[in-house]
This record gives C-alpha cells, sequence and structure tokens, in this order.
C-alpha cells in the first residue's frame, strides 16, 4: 500500500523522509464540490497550453500542487482566468 503524505519540505527533512517532487502549493478561492463539473479542466487546461503540469486536492475548494519552479507562472495563468 502507498500513502499520500504533502507535507512542508523541512519537516520531510528532519524525518529524514525521501521525496521525489518539490511543488509548490495553490490554493483556489472557489467554493465547489466534488460534483462541479469542469472547473479542475478550466485550470488544467490553461496550465497545461504553458506546459504546466499540475496535481489537484481538495473538498469544496481545490489545492493545487505545481512543480516549485512554476508556481509564478502559473499564479498568473490561473488569475488570468478570473477576468
Amino acid at each position: 500500500m502507498r500513502v499520500l503524505l504533502i507535507l512542508p519540505q523541512a519537516m520531510a527533512d528532519a524525518q529524514q523522509s525521501g521525496y521525489g517532487y518539490i511543488a509548490g502549493w495553490i490554493t483556489l478561492k472557489v467554493h465547489s464540490s466534488f460534483a462541479a463539473v469542469g472547473l479542475t479542466a478550466a485550470f488544467s487546461r490553461a496550465l497545461a497550453q504553458q506546459n504546466i503540469s499540475c496535481n489537484v486536492v481538495g473538498y469544496y475548494h481545490g489545492y493545487i500542487f505545481v512543480a516549485e519552479d512554476d508556481v509564478q507562472q502559473a499564479l498568473v495563468i490561473l488569475n488570468s482566468l478570473g477576468e
């Protein structure tokens, strides 16, 4: 069985836990539910068009994890969706 832990890098380092992906955490300020259709598709498509991968976790509002080096560009893209 595999378990996913999302925690600060400093905490993983302190516990000597291995990790293979360092991500930035972006919180969407949109209230949605698991039954909502299209929200994930909208932002993942916009990010994918700029070659930015994302991983989504959340309930009622999304938490998006993107590679640490892509955070600033992802924020610009996501903010433009609300315009």
